[in-house]
Order: C-alpha cells, then structure tokens, then sequence
C-alpha cells in the first residue's frame, strides 16, 4: 500500500533546508517536490521544525532558515498539542520499562513527541521519511527518506 501522506522527521528537513544545497540535499527537495506532484501530502512536524530551526539559529544560517520558512509555506504543518505531549511522555515513559529508550533519560527525546504527533493527528497511517528508522519504528511506520524515493513505501 502506499503511503498517501508522508511526514518529514528532522533528517530529511535538514538536508531540504541546508542552504549549501549539497547533492543530498538537493535530490531530497527533488524528492519532496515529486512526491506534492505525485498528490501525496507531505507534513512539517512542529517538533522536527524546532529541531532543525534550532540548528540553523545556532550556527547563524540565515539562509537556512528562510528555506525552512519557505518549504513550510508549500507544505502542511503538524502543530504540537497537549494531547500528543501527554502521549509522548507515555510512549517515553513505556520504552524505558520495555529497556528500549530511544534516547537518554535527560533528553526531551524528540522520536517519542514525533511519533506522538503523528499517533495523535488526523494521519496516523502515514509514513515518516527519516534518516533513522529504528526508533520511530518501534511506534509509527517510518522508513528512510531515500527508500521512499526509489518508490519502496511501506
């Protein structure tokens, strides 16, 4: 089956907004354009915006930032609610009993609020494009954003 709405976790927004425009980054935003043409929808968590925003201001990325603030303008944007920040420290509180945590115990662990987002949305049977399956996976669909190009979707 294939995934109709596609969420971007912070390794694929990062390479689309990286304003050096490397070979990667620029075959990611290929990517993203395909899939809007191809009538797929695609998503901005707010918590990957804050991840990759964060980045940009630290290192003075100027450009960087104002590609994030345009590609979020083209795209839909998942907004954080308390619904799914309760369901994060859930999901955050259930790894750790199962010996699985997905990042360390003084982290705000973004995979966890991610998956949250999306368990909690309107499109929870969507696909996130991420450069690490591993953890989202153990909530969520997710697969690599460059599976994803050569058109294997979960």
């Amino acid at each position: 089956m294939v995934a109709k709405t596609i969420v971007l976790d912070t390794g694929p927004l990062g390479l689309a907004t990286n304003p050096r425009m490397s070979a990667q980054s620029t075959s990611c935003m290929r990517w993203i354009q395909s899939e809007l043409s191809s009538g797929r929808r695609v998503i901005v968590p707010e918590i990957a915006d804050y991840e990759v925003r964060r980045e940009l201001l630290r290192a003075e990325k100027h450009a960087g930032v104002a590609r994030l603030d345009m590609l979020i303008q083209q795209l839909d944007y998942l907004a954080i609610t308390t619904t799914a920040m309760q369901l994060a420290a859930q999901l955050w509180a259930w790894t750790r009993r199962q010996g699985k945590p997905t990042a360390d115990d003084r982290a705000l662990d973004g995979d966890v609020i991610l998956a949250a987002q999306l368990l909690t949305s309107r499109y929870p049977e969507a696909v996130i494009a991420t450069t690490n399956v591993g953890h989202l996976s153990l909530f969520v669909q997710a697969a690599l954003w460059t599976d994803l190009v050569s058109g294997e979707r979960p």
